[in-house]
């Protein structure tokens, strides 16, 4: 088993609300990294990215270009040393830098495959966004469109290609962003297509398609995909979102793929989550995921949860 390393894109400037910012230091002190070792891991918290505010002024985009190419530096250089890296964030503005580096990591041997699991699409551009926050473009970038400052970072080319990505669970979207995916020939499985058929099922599709011809593949987890009885505490909210046990029971075991190259789990605001529901859903979804164990848990591992997150390997 590789060791777990976790690392922190705590960024909040690509989004409407920036405290969640806030978000990869809260889960530290809360004790994530000590609740997956609990799974049966290896853990270990790397370095938090944390992004340059003096760069506001520019505006957000300015932020998340230089914020990436950063982030994208510590997740090749986790991949290099053969750890598993898990990106906590942070707005989802921070998985331009997580899946360029995965990509220009693996490009000598394939492409990347990958999963979105969103309330959005996430595929707008500077061209078709209203709001221009850039946690609302990091799909178009990873597929080559946008601008350069975010599909560049890296190395030039596209991340994934659109037969190798596929988008879970999204029910808000613009209409120009879902062209963009429709004509490039994107499969999205919205969240009347996963009500019908059960995640399980979508979940195993989509595995088989991202890994079908890919050197690697990886899952993106916006916490606003759950529904927001299971997850309250994410800058945006959907109604009728997906169920943290039935997520949490498909994913199990997932990612001990040895193919399984990089996690990501993004949008929590920690203000938003006086009860902890959240951290707890967060622990649950990624928990699953690396669980080595037999049986699959949904909520937490236990432990306490007050003491500062010191992670070390599973006794």
């Amino acid at each position: 088993m590789r060791t777990i390393e976790l690392i922190g894109a705590a960024i909040g400037e690509g989004a409407p609300d920036r405290r969640s910012r806030t978000g990869p230091g809260s889960l530290r002190q809360w004790g994530l990294g000590r609740r997956l070792t609990a799974r049966g891991r290896t853990v270990r918290w790397g370095p938090q990215v944390a992004s340059d505010l003096t760069l506001l002024a520019q505006g957000p985009l300015a932020v998340v270009a230089e914020f990436s190419q950063r982030l994208a530096h510590s997740v090749r250089q986790s991949l290099e040393a053969g750890h598993l890296p898990v990106v906590v964030g942070g707005d989802h503005s921070a998985a331009v830098g997580t899946w360029s580096a995965v990509a220009a990591a693996l490009r000598g041997r394939g492409a990347l495959g990958l999963i979105w699991i969103d309330a959005h699409l996430d595929a707008h551009t500077p061209e078709t966004s209203q709001s221009q926050m850039p946690h609302g473009m990091p799909i178009a970038a990873l597929l080559g469109h946008g601008p350069p400052a975010l599909t560049q970072v890296a190395d030039l080319l596209p991340k994934v290609a659109p037969q190798d990505l596929v988008l879970i669970g999204p029910r808000s979207w613009e209409s120009a962003e879902a062209a963009l995916l429709e004509a490039l020939g994107v499969r999205v499985m919205g969240s009347d297509e996963v009500a019908r058929r059960g995640f399980a099922a979508c979940i195993g599709e989509a595995i088989e398609r991202v890994t079908g011809r890919t050197a690697g593949w990886g899952i993106s987890f916006d916490l606003d995909a759950l529904d927001p009885r299971d997850a309250p505490g994410t800058g945006t909210p959907v109604a009728a979102g997906l169920r943290l046990d039935e997520v949490s029971a498909a994913l199990h075991g997932r990612g001990l793929d040895e193919r399984f190259a990089c996690a990501e789990l993004v949008e929590y605001l920690p203000a938003l989550d006086p009860e902890r529901a959240t951290a707890r859903a967060a622990e649950a979804v990624l928990g699953a995921l690396v669980d080595r164990r037999q049986v699959a848990r949904s909520g937490a591992s236990g432990g306490p949860s007050g003491a500062p997150d010191r992670t070390t390997a599973p006794p």
